[in-house]
């Protein structure tokens, strides 16, 4: 598979993260790669000497250009679907992405997680067990560490890796050692068809993998290629995965033994007790022990903007879920949040919904959701699915005004159903100006 840097034009189109790290691998390689951007300053450019590549083209894609080429490897922040693309790929052009890449250099076992929401904790919690059974396992992928970055470093013994539907769409040949499509929800239809063209994205995590985990209450995860299968589900433990009382408590089981009580968890949410049983199941897949996947569910704190705890404020708790950026992730929060709320539950929400149909929220706001507070892009859309929501301008207004309402046993999530980029740089902006107007609330 290596003779694809056999290819005499090679261009590298979109210089963000995974691009850069992209053309560093390619410098080592000794490949001079012509390197594209549709933007006109792309950051962190400036690492790349010019005279050390085959020329730099910012702006608008040049079809013709892009045509001479015999392999495109395109960043997963750019659509195949481009028109430029498309046309290289009628003149000839192989057009990949760097996870391809990656597998056809890498030698180590790999294990990878992909779904709308979840993928990011399910993949650290994967890491996390895997290296307290005393494997050397690496996170990388989606999740930040670029791929082709990754493989630089001969210490790992296995990766972990987080896949976006993205990057999934430009990758053939990735063999694994376990496969998880942890759920699929109306997400980036700005940039698919429709709902079943974004679930067949997600399903091609399954192509090469001899164990394929799935969420047995969500058939757009059930594998559809022929494989060891392992169905996930915290209503039915028959699969030896799910929730089993054991000793008078509700225990996690994992492949047919209870494993431990969910109250020992650090982590808090039904849907953190279906990630458990997903890291679980693919860290004893590659290799992990039952002892260390238990202590890693006791330690392991959980990343920021995720169902993350604030504050806890005369007797409120302030929980940011800023990574909430789709439908699918709100309703996750909460289904998995409300069960721990005494009092009343106070979401606020909203964004750039991405063209998802926001009507889907309606059943879980009414039953779930005591006050909505919206702002942003499409807050009035989301306003309208709740009588007496109150709309704001600011994420600071919306924090203001949920302190006023809120009482002791009640909690003030921040799960906005949509991106970010309406208002703030990113969900993580989000979630830090969520965080601190809570921090300068009176005492």
């Amino acid at each position: 598979m290596q003779d694809l840097l056999t290819a005499k034009r090679i261009a590298v189109v979109g210089l963000g993260q995974s691009g850069l790290a992209t053309v560093r691998f390619l410098l080592s390689k000794g490949i001079k790669p012509v390197l594209m951007d549709t933007r006109k300053q792309p950051a962190g450019l400036e690492q790349i000497a010019a005279e050390k590549v085959d020329g730099i083209y910012l702006g608008e894609l040049d079809a013709n250009r892009l045509a001479q080429m015999e392999l495109i490897i395109v960043s997963p922040g750019l659509s195949v679907k481009h028109p430029a693309l498309r046309f290289a790929k009628l003149q000839g052009a192989k057009v990949i992405g760097d996870v391809e890449l990656f597998a056809c250099y890498n030698t180590k076992p790999v294990v990878a997680i992909t779904g709308s929401n979840g993928k990011s904790t399910v993949t650290k919690l994967t890491e996390a067990m895997l290296q307290h059974s005393g494997i050397q396992a690496l996170a990388a992928g989606n999740i930040g560490l670029p791929v082709l970055d990754a493989l630089a470093k001969t210490e790992t013994e296995i990766y972990v890796l987080e896949l976006s539907s993205f990057q999934l769409e430009t990758t053939d040949s990735l063999r694994l050692v376990a496969a998880a499509n942890l759920n699929v929800s109306a997400d980036h239809l700005d940039r698919y068809q429709d709902l079943a063209d974004y679930a067949a994205a997600k399903q091609r995590i399954y192509q090469h993998s001899a164990l394929a985990v799935y969420n047995a209450d969500d058939a757009l995860t059930i594998p559809a290629v022929a494989t060891q299968v392992l169905a996930l589900s915290l209503t039915d433990n028959s699969s030896g995965y799910g929730i089993v009382q054991h000793q008078g408590q509700d225990y996690l089981l994992v492949a047919g033994e209870p494993l431990l009580p969910v109250t020992e968890m650090s982590l808090f949410g039904k849907h953190n007790q279906f990630n458990a049983l997903a890291a679980a199941a693919l860290a004893l897949a590659a290799g992990a022990s039952r002892q260390a996947i238990a202590s890693t569910l006791r330690s392991f704190r959980g990343l920021a903007h995720r169902c993350e705890l604030v504050a806890e404020r005369h007797g409120v708790r302030w929980v940011n879920d800023s990574k909430g950026t789709n439908i699918g992730a709100t309703l996750a929060a909460l289904a998995g949040l409300r069960s721990s709320v005494a009092g009343k539950l106070i979401l606020i929400a909203g964004g750039d919904a991405k063209g998802a149909d926001l009507t889907e929220l309606q059943p879980a706001l009414q039953r779930d959701v005591q006050q909505l507070i919206t702002l942003g892009q499409d807050g009035p859309a989301i306003a309208a699915l709740l009588p007496d929501s109150i709309q704001v301008k600011t994420i600071q207004q919306a924090v203001k005004t949920a302190a006023s309402l809120a009482q002791p046993g009640d909690m003030v999530l921040l799960s906005p159903a949509c991106a970010s980029l309406d208002m703030f740089k990113s969900y993580a902006d989000r979630g830090e100006q969520f965080a601190a107007a809570v921090r300068e609330l009176k005492p």
